[in-house]
């Protein structure tokens, strides 16, 4: 190469920047993209935490809601029990036998609400006494071995296997 060719070359090089150079930005415009950065960041973390205050409020509304409202099915089909009483009582002429009859219709209904909800009943004679299920009031004299219920003297109520209520019950002292 001669001595004009690498003056040309020399030339060129000064003369336009290379792919290769990088333009540092100046400390002003550093610091206004790292508080624009820091401001996209605060809002993102502020909609964030305003996002998440609206979904706990609405599922403490939900919450309570569920709460106030849980018994509506069941207060539904307890009011065609109480229909049916509050009949019963407005007839003026009424026998024993259609007050009796009106009551077993009343008690049939109140047992399929109880069926639809899973109230079952406890009746426990000739079992076990169990203090989670049932509640022993007296003991007495039986032919049974001890601890054997003998008699029911208030049945008791399950929830979904869960004691509403213990049986009232008389157990057996053994022999």
């Amino acid at each position: 190469m001669t001595e004009q060719e690498k003056a040309q070359q020399a030339e060129a090089a000064t003369e336009t920047p290379s792919e290769e150079t990088t333009v540092i930005p100046s400390m002003e415009e550093q610091l206004q993209t790292s508080e624009r950065k820091a401001q996209e960041h605060y809002d993102a973390w502020m909609y964030a935490k305003a996002e998440g205050e609206n979904i706990r409020r609405r599922a403490a509304e939900d919450v309570s809601k569920a709460q106030k409202f849980a018994v509506e099915r069941f207060s539904n089909e307890m009011l065609a029990v109480m229909d049916s009483l509050q009949a019963a009582m407005a007839v003026e002429n009424s026998t024993v036998e259609n007050f009796k009859s009106g009551m077993e219709l009343t008690l049939k209904q109140l047992s399929s609400v109880f069926e639809k909800f899973h109230i079952n009943e406890i009746n426990p004679v000739g079992e076990k006494l169990d203090p989670h299920k049932h509640q022993a009031i007296s003991m007495i004299d039986s032919d049974q071995p001890a601890n054997t219920i003998v008699s029911v003297m208030q049945r008791g109520y399950t929830l979904n296997e869960r004691v509403l209520r213990p049986a009232l019950v008389l157990v057996s002292k053994g022999q």
